[in-house]
């Protein structure tokens, strides 16, 4: 069966990502599609977001990119190295320049330890291999750029911390080796919207001072289109719509992420609800559809969608879709919708 295609792949990325499977078997012979021939790719100082529906796959690819889970099938290249081929200690040696930050900023820390030995825990790991002769003093430093007091929260242990300061402490944690890629898995959908602010300001204060490349995943349409500087759209493990983010935003072109885009509530109760916006349930990742994995909700689907993979094609100077019958006109969310939507 053909696959979806690389077109929308360049030369010379820092992640590539290519025909990447991940499965995980149920039993009885059958097997969840969690990520199916998903292929992305993210130059160095860029950040991509990795935007769907709960379900759709995303931080299953954010994670197979870590090798947590190790993908079924597929390359992940970094710095021009096949990561999926590396023996376990080889992959251990490149952990300092692939970090991760995770959706629940509470449950990913060991409540048993203080925050500057979850902190430091990397650099004795690694401190000695990379040439970290001052472990404490980089510790202080990378801890006071996420906003927190070293001498004062040291010594406390994650439970006597907000979610918002846990997720500062999860940032210091995956910069304290100075990595060149954090795979940031929903980090602010836990939080309350004033302090997904914060973290968002935060994350894009790191990336310039530390130089970082990142994939920002998360379901969050306004907080993707502030953050990212591309956006790759992802349906039932599928990557289905790439383009820069004001572009996608203003010409959403497969009817998917014309109907999220259309599922933004207008913050005017004198306005209708938008009646473009996603019907029907999401099919089972057990027994996903034939053909275009949308077809089902799809108001423009047609036979061919039954029967053929569409194949990721630009339709405009670096605007890649992946539909047999794209939307003509789609209509862009207004101003207020993404203002309503977006953290304050």
């Amino acid at each position: 069966m053909a696959g979806i295609g690389t077109a929308h792949l360049r030369d010379g990325s820092l992640l590539r990502v290519e025909h990447m499977h991940v499965e995980f078997p149920v039993g009885g012979g059958r097997k969840v599609n969690a990520v199916t021939d998903v292929s992305i790719d993210v130059m160095e100082g860029e950040t991509l977001g990795l935007v769907g529906e709960s379900g759709c796959g995303k931080s299953t690819t954010g994670r197979a990119i870590m090798q947590l889970p190790h993908p079924t099938s597929g390359k992940v290249i970094f710095e021009g190295r096949d990561i999926t081929s590396l023996s376990t200690e080889e992959l251990r040696e490149l952990r300092p320049k692939l970090q991760m930050i995770f959706q629940d900023p509470i449950s990913s820390l060991n409540p048993r330890r203080k925050v500057k030995d979850i902190v430091s825990e990397p650099l004795s790991i690694w401190g000695k291999k990379l040439g970290s002769s001052n472990g404490p003093e980089r510790v202080r430093q990378v801890m006071e750029d996420v906003g927190l007091d070293a001498e004062q929260v040291g010594d406390r242990r994650p439970h006597e911390f907000s979610g918002g300061q846990c997720q500062r402490i999860s940032i210091a944690r995956s910069l304290v080796l100075d990595p060149k890629l954090i795979i940031c898995d929903e980090p602010v959908s836990a939080l309350d919207v004033s302090v997904q602010a914060q973290i968002l300001n935060l994350l894009e204060d790191m990336k310039t001072r530390y130089g970082l490349t990142l994939v920002f995943i998360a379901h969050d349409l306004a907080v993707v289109k502030n953050i990212s500087d591309r956006v790759a759209v992802m349906y039932l493990g599928r990557v289905c719509e790439v383009a820069g983010a004001d572009t996608l935003y203003n010409r959403p072109t497969h009817p998917y992420t014309a109907a999220l885009l259309a599922s933004i509530p207008e913050p005017d109760p004198s306005v209708k609800p938008n009646a473009g916006g996603l019907k029907g349930e999401l099919p089972s990742p057990i027994s996903p559809p034939s053909g275009c994995r949308f077809r089902t909700r799809c108001p423009n689907a047609q036979a061919r969608c039954a029967e053929e993979i569409p194949v990721m094609r630009e339709i405009e100077r670096e605007h890649f879709v992946a539909c047999h019958f794209p939307v003509d006109a789609p209509v862009a969310p207004s101003e207020s919708q993404l203002l309503a939507a977006q953290p304050v």
